[in-house]
């Protein structure tokens, strides 16, 4: 069998308790939405949760919560899923690609400062596969220039910026629960806030705008009728993912746990691959290794295709590192040198909970064979 990049840790916990809520009778946003927006928060440290329907919806309502629109432009950058250019698009905003380290793969404040104009409102800095980045260092720069921060902490949940959760206290974080996630409800995701009067008002636009929720007017003893006070969407998350996603969140403290063993092993093996450089903690945090990218030797002369084709004929699925989004035809070329370098020589590794030592070794010993 081939070794996959990823592995869900779902089990008969999780089935039963989407049983549960089937068997409830409220299988959509309902009860145990709001337990696990509650639950959530309390983990990341943050005042308010709210959940919606992918992380992708909840970076599109964050900038239309801002006001972020047509003739603004918003920085992001280039390195990372498409979502977050996407998000800018949305709201009818236009998108300026930054380039990013080239050891965290990550914004930093001289390359958001080499794109800024009169036109920029708003930066969306990305967590890049777990990775932090320097939350004070941007914060510091979006304060000097009056711009907002948006956190895509899509792939963050269980990371760490100076011995707190990433994105703890953040006025705005979209976090994401796809199965390459750590915590996964299948689909969904989450906004956490320090504002209890945005949160409110997140909570209205992801229900269509409705002043009085679906859950409230059912679970009323009395009439309830709702208004439409300002246009919103169709963004909820169903009682059934909550459920998951509930069981998910207790678990994982040990899944961060179990991928950072197994980060620590290859970090042991992967130095026999002379040239090769991989993903590891910053030194103002840590990483839950959403995804484990390593960087080819300058002196292989064979492409990411290659490697991937090699890896899979030796029984390994791994995957192109993180995309180049400037690099797509839905946008126009930039000039991103770290942001090309990277995502034209990284690949990342299989890393899931379940990986046994022997599967690492597997791995490892392809990747040296291919390289070498």
């Amino acid at each position: 069998m081939t070794i996959p990049v990823i592995r869900p840790w779902l089990g008969e916990e999780e089935a039963q308790a989407a049983a549960e809520a089937v068997r409830s009778g409220w299988v959509a946003q309902g009860p145990r939405v709001a337990q696990f927006e509650q639950a959530f928060a309390e983990y990341s440290a943050a005042a308010e949760g709210v959940a919606v329907s992918s992380c992708t919806t909840g970076l599109h309502l964050a900038l239309h919560l801002l006001g972020v629109g047509p003739g603004d432009e918003v920085v992001v950058p280039s390195f990372s899923f498409i979502a977050t250019a996407n998000a800018a698009r949305y709201v009818g905003a236009t998108q300026v690609f930054a380039d990013v380290d080239p050891l965290t793969g990550n914004l930093t404040p001289d390359t958001i400062e080499a794109v800024l104009t009169s036109k920029t409102v708003a930066v969306i800095g990305v967590h890049q596969g777990g990775v932090p980045f320097d939350v004070d260092a941007i914060e510091a720069v979006c304060s000097k220039h009056s711009l907002a921060l948006v956190h895509d902490s899509a792939c963050a949940a269980g990371s760490t910026y100076r011995g707190k959760p990433v994105s703890a206290g953040a006025s705005l974080a979209a976090w994401s629960f796809h199965p390459r996630k750590l915590l996964t409800t299948g689909e969904g995701g989450m906004l956490t806030t320090s504002d209890s009067d945005w949160a409110t008002r997140l909570r209205r636009l992801r229900e269509h705008g409705m002043s009085v929720s679906a859950a409230d007017r059912h679970t009323s003893s009395g009439v309830k009728l709702e208004s439409y006070d300002e246009v919103g969407f169709n963004f909820r998350m169903t009682d059934i993912q909550a459920a998951i996603g509930l069981v998910q969140l207790a678990k994982l403290p040990d899944v961060i746990a179990r991928r950072r063993e197994l980060a620590d092993r290859y970090h042991k093996l992967l130095p026999e691959i002379d040239g090769l450089r991989w993903v590891s903690d910053p030194e103002y945090g840590t990483t839950n290794y959403q995804s484990f990218w390593v960087v080819l030797p300058d002196s292989y002369e064979g492409t990411v295709v290659d490697v991937l084709e090699g890896l899979l004929a030796r029984g390994v699925s791994a995957r192109r590192g993180i995309m180049a989004a400037h690099l797509e035809p839905a946008y126009s070329r930039v000039d991103l040198p770290v942001t090309e370098y990277l995502t034209s020589r990284s690949v990342i590794l299989p890393l899931f909970h379940q990986m046994t030592e022997a599967e690492q070794d597997t791995v490892v010993t392809a990747l040296a064979e291919i390289v070498r």
